[in-house]
């Protein structure tokens, strides 16, 4: 156990995650939103490092460190490491990188870059090895972001939506998404709302081209008895969970609203949610995965 930081401020994010997932875009991201980077610092010296940062006379504030396979068997003491800091006061926060394995395929055969544990069978079989050896870090994260179907302009803006403000203690950031079921069902989040039982305004003309963001299409969707009768149901459940959620240490929770293409049903649920809840319980975002295809 260390010991704990006097006065401490220190917010630290830890980036890890598979290969080709991002983790170098992450570091210098956090780099320009004005957090000291170090990438690959070995894991047995972050207890050392972090007591250097609180005790600094340059006042270090913010710090990301990467962290990734190249630990190797170090990685095993990684959780139990990160839980003893978090009891003694350091808020240290865990990003966790991952994507599917057909696209990590195809970010290294773009890049013609090779896996730090392929060897001579592909990159296949070492993100199959690296996934399974980083299941430790995964199931400890404090947040999990599933890069995908981000490009690298979106996954910039998805960090500097979550890093851009110190968290504040004890406070738990509530991520309502939109998305489109045939773009896929999100993935690592908490929880999965389907609103394609509601009318569509995709099958009115003039509301076609809309999003659930304009007044017409939300009143098309919303003034309804089976959709006031939804989201009073859904606005109960959030009333009830996210509290308990919050106290169980949580930093992220994400829930997921998908209609048939992610522009009208579930764009106007989330933005009602968002309104309801925002005032209530404060820390909500909103994200519209697939307003833009």
């Amino acid at each position: 156990m260390y010991d704990q930081p006097a006065e401490n401020r220190l917010d630290v994010v830890v980036v890890t995650g598979l290969s080709g997932s991002g983790k170098s875009t992450a570091i210098r991201v956090l780099e320009d939103l004005g957090y000291y980077c170090i990438d690959n610092l070995p894991v047995v010296l972050l207890p050392r490092f972090l007591e250097l940062c609180v005790s600094s006379l340059e006042s270090l504030s913010r710090v990301a460190l990467g962290v990734d396979i190249r630990e190797r068997d170090f990685l095993a003491a990684f959780p139990a490491m990160l839980a003893d800091l978090k009891a003694a006061g350091y808020r240290v926060r865990l990003l966790f990188l991952d994507a599917s394995d057909e696209v990590l395929v195809q970010r290294f055969s773009e890049t013609r870059r090779p896996h730090p544990l392929g060897g001579d069978s592909g990159p296949l079989d070492g993100i199959k090895r690296e996934r399974q050896q980083l299941t430790g870090l995964r199931e400890c994260a404090d947040r999990i972001l599933d890069t995908s179907e981000l490009t690298v302009h979106q996954l910039r803006q998805e960090l500097r939506r979550f890093y851009d403000a110190a968290p504040d203690a004890g406070q738990m950031t509530v991520l309502l998404m939109s998305f489109g079921f045939k773009f896929g069902v999100p993935r690592d989040v908490d929880l999965v709302l389907d609103a394609r039982f509601l009318a569509n305004p995709y099958f009115v003309e003039e509301l076609r081209p809309k999003t659930g963001r304009d007044q017409e299409v939300a009143s098309f969707v919303l003034d309804r008895e089976e959709a006031r009768g939804y989201l009073e149901r859904v606005l109960d459940l959030l009333r009830f969970t996210i509290p308990l959620h919050r106290e169980e240490g949580r930093s992220y929770f994400t829930v997921a609203v998908g209609c048939t293409g992610g522009h009208h049903r579930s764009v106007a649920i989330v933005e009602r949610l968002a309104a309801e809840l925002g005032d209530e319980i404060g820390g909500v975002r909103v994200q519209h995965r697939d307003l833009q295809r």
